[in-house]
């Protein structure tokens, strides 16, 4: 806003006389109005809003490309992208009908679905008599679970991610992958048909699917040599096109995939994978803590090391102090003061803390909540339990059976559950409560793990009682992720409505994964 003021007062300056329209997206905020006319412009120009809060990146990913939601909401406390949200959810509900099942756990997503609401009642009667086309709506807050978003992808898309940057769907291929001197920008949904049978599968499956592919590809090819005229002419006109549009796309999956491993095997990708596993296990601690230093002493790169102390950090339930200070110190020699700032934001939002000098916090807690009134001590202990976000995460992998006990190897190419998004070392805690969630239709059951949580207060059920819903629309699930949502979930859920017959749609404020998640939190721009 003060860079637009600046503008239009420098047009003033020089006597020039224009008209200015700002158009607000996706939606306008009265505090931007509010610095225009601090800035004595506001009368200068109109304002407009372009509500434009939906983007369709698939056929079942909408995204609010909104990857600023998650740095105001979860470290800045801005609410401001709530309404954002609840319009969002108003205007699927407009198109779609009513949701007669919502469920949701989470600050963000009590809030949103507490407005959203409002908007409902507000415009009461534009829904109703409808049929609902959507049976469930599951709202998830980010901090729900935040070790899923910080391990390391190995399904296709979510390797070409973390590797490429995926962009809004699209995603920009360099030189090495497109073997000539340009680079080139593909989009990456359901309409590319190599892409789509490929990107929910184990990375370690992806090579020998397109040597079959390449295959099939050269047989219908060959096909032609035997043709006469006729069938040449129909072999031209109707098949040839798609076969190098195929081609072309096969090639530029191959080529990607070569650029991984070539990338991959350059960091020791198999000894990072192995003690991401051994940390959301809870075995080998020590050694996890000595490959830290290690990669933060070689210098590798600062967002990883930053993304495997709060991997740490959070399946630890917090760093010991003398760890904490000892890895801070290495990690600030090794990269730089400047990351001071990371560190305390870090703290904030609860990713990278420090253990209490045996846990004092809950001692005093339970003293204060003598003293005073049970919702006064309620707000208290919020207090509390804000300050030091404590993530329960082996006690809740344990009630959720998060790591699944395996015997013998676990066989990527036939995945049992959803761990395979992980190698089969881990069942995404997001996904896993949505699971059980749907299972259960209610949180009943489920106490322990929403207070493991901390979400004792921020754990609801909506049902309204609708006769209309078909089977159908009950198999179709809308999920919110609030703080965005990694590939490898997208994957996992995928996977799970294959093997349970639901339809899942994801809503999205933006597609995130563990690098975009420390860049959000760092101070220091990259």
């Amino acid at each position: 806003m003060r860079y637009i003021a600046n503008l239009v007062n420098a047009d003033k300056m020089a006597g020039r006389t224009r008209k200015y329209k700002v158009i607000f997206s996706p939606q306008k905020f009265y505090a931007c109005e509010m610095v225009l006319e601090e800035e004595g412009i506001y009368g200068d120009v109109s304002c407009d809003e372009w509500a434009f809060s939906l983007l369709p990146l698939d056929v079942d990913l909408l995204s609010m490309e909104l990857p600023e939601f998650f740095r105001d909401y979860f470290l800045e406390g801005d609410q401001c992208w709530i309404n954002t949200v609840a319009q969002a959810l108003h205007l699927l509900s407009t198109l779609y009908g009513p949701f007669p099942n919502c469920y949701g756990i989470g600050r963000c997503a009590k809030m949103s679905h507490e407005l959203w609401r409002k908007l409902e009642e507000e415009e009461d009667g534009e829904t109703k008599g409808r049929r609902p086309e959507i049976g469930h709506v599951f709202l998830l807050d980010r901090d729900v679970d935040f070790v899923t978003a910080l391990c390391s992808q190995v399904v296709y898309e979510g390797l070409v991610d973390d590797t490429f940057r995926v962009k809004c769907g699209s995603v920009d291929f360099g030189p090495e992958v497109t073997s000539s001197d340009k680079s080139l920008k593909v989009l990456l949904n359901a309409e590319d048909k190599v892409f789509n049978e490929i990107r929910n599968e184990h990375f370690s499956n992806v090579f020998g699917f397109l040597s079959q592919k390449a295959r099939n590809l050269q047989a219908q090819y060959d096909r032609r040599r035997g043709m006469d005229i006729k069938q040449m002419k129909n072999f031209v006109s109707q098949e040839l096109k798609g076969l190098k549009q195929e081609h072309r796309l096969l090639s530029l999956h191959i080529g990607a995939c070569e650029s991984i491993m070539k990338k991959k095997t350059k960091q020791d990708f198999q000894e990072l994978i192995k003690t991401e596993h051994a940390l959301l296990e809870g075995f080998s601690i020590r050694e996890s803590t000595n490959y830290i230093e290690e990669h933060i002493d070689r210098q590798v790169s600062p967002i990883e090391s930053l993304r495997l102390m709060c991997l740490l950090s959070i399946t630890e339930n917090g760093l010991i102090p003398k760890d904490y200070r000892s890895l801070k110190t290495q990690y600030l020699q090794s990269y730089g003061p400047e990351h001071l700032l990371t560190f305390s934001n870090l703290r904030r939002a609860g990713l990278l803390t420090e253990q209490a000098p045996g846990d004092t916090l809950t001692a005093m807690e339970s003293k204060v909540s003598k003293l005073v009134t049970d919702k006064a001590a309620g707000k208290i202990t919020d207090a509390f339990s804000s300050l030091a976000k404590r993530s329960n995460f082996r006690a809740i992998s344990k009630k959720l059976n998060l790591i699944p006990r395996v015997d013998g190897e676990y066989d990527l190419k036939v995945p049992r559950d959803m761990a395979y998004v992980f190698s089969g070392a881990y069942v995404p805690l997001s996904c896993r409560i949505i699971e059980q969630v749907l299972e259960r239709q209610s949180w009943q059951g489920l106490d322990e793990v929403v207070r493991l949580l901390n979400c004792s207060e921020l754990a609801f059920t909506d049902m309204t009682k609708e006769d209309k819903a078909s089977s159908e629309s009950l198999r179709l699930i809308l999920v919110v992720f609030l703080g965005g949502c990694t590939f490898s979930e997208i994957s996992a859920l995928r996977f799970l409505g294959r093997e349970k017959g639901y339809r899942f749609i994801f809503l999205t404020t933006a597609v995130t994964n563990s690098v975009r998640l420390m860049e959000a939190m760092s101070e220091v721009k990259a």
